[in-house]
């Protein structure tokens, strides 16, 4: 039986505030503005929501033993990221989008027990994430 992939693309923007220290998540938001205190976050003004993924993405997200691959994209530079999907993802946050390297749950959770938290990200990558002109294309592929 063959595996089933179902992919959505977010884009989103950097922001001079970006610290990208966070130990256990990181977080898109559609938010437009970012403070200093929001150090798991890694673009803002994304163009989705949890609720505008579409109907069949967070089906196939929800199945036991799915995974979840995102890329995220910025200045000619690539992060690879490995995550789960799980049965009882709310996925019903209208601003933020949380990845996490644990397994909770919130409304915010796109996917848990992530390899890689907004700390473990290249300072290189990162300090691109820091100007408000860069685009950021987040690519969510689900594998089920």
């Amino acid at each position: 039986m063959g595996s089933t992939k179902v992919q959505e693309v977010l884009f989103g923007r950097g922001h001079e505030n970006i610290e990208a220290t966070h130990r256990t998540t990181f977080e898109f938001t559609k938010n437009q503005h970012l403070s200093k205190k929001g150090t798991c976050i890694i673009a803002i003004a994304i163009d989705k929501n949890l609720v505008n993924l579409s109907s069949k993405f967070k089906e196939n997200l929800r199945k036991k033993n799915s995974k979840l691959e995102i890329l995220i994209e910025a200045g000619g530079m690539v992060e690879r990221v490995r995550a789960q999907g799980f049965p009882k993802l709310l996925l019903s946050h209208s601003t933020d989008i949380v990845v996490r390297t644990s397994n909770f749950v919130s409304d915010r959770t796109l996917a848990i027990n992530a390899n890689k938290a907004a700390n473990d990200l290249s300072r290189v990558f990162v300090e691109k994430l820091r100007s408000s002109e860069q685009e950021v294309k987040i690519t969510l592929t689900v594998i089920v």
